[in-house]
């Protein structure tokens, strides 16, 4: 059984992996923060959340990335820098194998070039906070709720 403490550490380490922005991004860095070793780190943060800490870090910098295609205009260049990404190739590849599609198909298909309002889909709004929030199936998510 995990210490609360020990669980509350890792939680606030996830939370550094999902809004790390410096680069270079260090595994070890976040470890020591936890009191951790990184071997000790990696197998208790993938036994608590089913997954490596770095494979965690890509998931969150492309759902990051899935946000910004559809509410910004930001240039894919510019989508890939602002989650962390320093080469565009491996940010586009990186994208196109967890979604299935390269952000410039991802973009065209969830963001009609007639659309007056950004909005995010509910099928692209993680579960736990579509339930928080009531959101339903049928409705979307604006970045900035105050300029409805």
């Amino acid at each position: 059984m995990i210490r609360p403490e020990l669980l509350s550490r890792l939680c606030n380490a996830r939370d550094l992996l999902r809004d790390w922005q410096d680069e270079p991004f260090s595994i070890s860095y976040v470890a020591r923060t936890s009191g951790l070793t990184r071997f000790h780190f990696v197998r208790l943060f993938k036994a608590i959340f089913g997954e490596t800490p770095h494979q965690y870090r890509s998931r969150a910098q492309v759902e990051r990335a899935k946000q910004l295609l559809i509410l910004t205009d930001l240039s894919i260049t510019e989508v890939c820098m602002s989650v962390g990404f320093s080469s565009l190739g491996s940010f586009s590849a990186l994208f196109s194998r967890r979604v299935g599609m390269p952000p410039s198909e991802f973009r065209r298909s969830y963001r009609p070039s007639l659309a007056p309002e950004r909005e995010l889909p509910a099928s692209l709004i993680p579960g736990c906070l579509s339930l928080m929030a009531g959101i339903s199936e049928k409705s979307n998510f604006r970045e900035d709720k105050s300029e409805t």
